[in-house]
């Protein structure tokens, strides 16, 4: 899924990436019951329980993000990985709660925590139920960094809204992929309200690597062998 021509970094799917990041066969998923409600009752053209059957219909999906733990390259790791064709890989009370658990599992056994991002933010249809997984997401980060425990962060195409003002940007190491996405509004949001044009590549990773917004940016097929040296120099080995 990368253009051998011009290296364009296409959308990957969670199976895909979970290929090119786990050693083979050993992905063990968390919280496969875990399902969205419609804590408001929301409805615009459709209702919310509507689009989330219509999303788990069309992705095979329970929710936008999926967790477990994996091998890569024989060292075990804890992960979440977005699912962006899921409602736009957006962040509600489902999201918030696999990754928290995610994280406090990996505090537990005294393993690293990764995050592969791929969202649009937080979702509309659960309002404040869904702009306080920011702060529970970050607090979980926190509680596992207090513990000398790394967690790395990857940023991939799209990562905005709440997932990138909170801890899409908290890792040790943030890692982007080439020509990703990363902001929090996007640019022509941002161009629409301060009535100016913005710089060539604003937002994309090789930009916020210039302005020291992201640690690395790393083509796919060097990710996992990336990842592996980072955690074994944050692991102090």
């Amino acid at each position: 899924m990368v253009c051998p021509k011009c290296g364009h970094h296409f959308r990957l799917s969670v199976e895909q990436r979970l290929d090119v990041l786990c050693d083979q066969g050993s992905f063990e998923e968390f919280d496969v019951e875990l399902r969205s409600n419609d804590p408001l009752g929301f409805r615009d053209q459709l209702r919310y329980r509507e689009r989330l059957k219509k999303a788990e219909k069309r992705t095979g999906a329970a929710d936008a993000v999926k967790t477990g733990k994996a091998r890569m390259n024989g060292r075990q790791v804890y992960l979440g990985v977005f699912n962006f064709f899921f409602m736009g890989g957006s962040m509600g009370s489902v999201v918030g709660e696999k990754l928290t658990r995610m994280l406090e599992g990996a505090t537990k056994d005294g393993k690293p925590a990764i995050i592969v991002s791929a969202s649009g933010g937080a979702r509309m249809q659960e309002g404040i139920y869904s702009l306080m997984q920011m702060a529970k997401v970050s607090a979980a980060v926190e509680r596992h960094g207090a513990k000398g425990l790394p967690y790395v962060s990857i940023l991939t195409d799209p990562t905005t809204g709440g997932v990138a003002a909170s801890f899409a940007m908290q890792g040790d190491i943030n890692i982007a992929e080439p020509g990703a996405l990363i902001g929090f509004a996007g640019p022509r949001v941002i161009e629409q309200t301060i009535r100016r044009k913005l710089p060539d590549g604003f937002q994309r990773a090789e930009f916020l690597l210039e302005h020291g917004m992201v640690d690395l940016v790393v083509p796919r097929g060097e990710l996992k062998q990336t990842l592996s040296h980072v955690l074994d120099l944050l692991m102090g080995r």
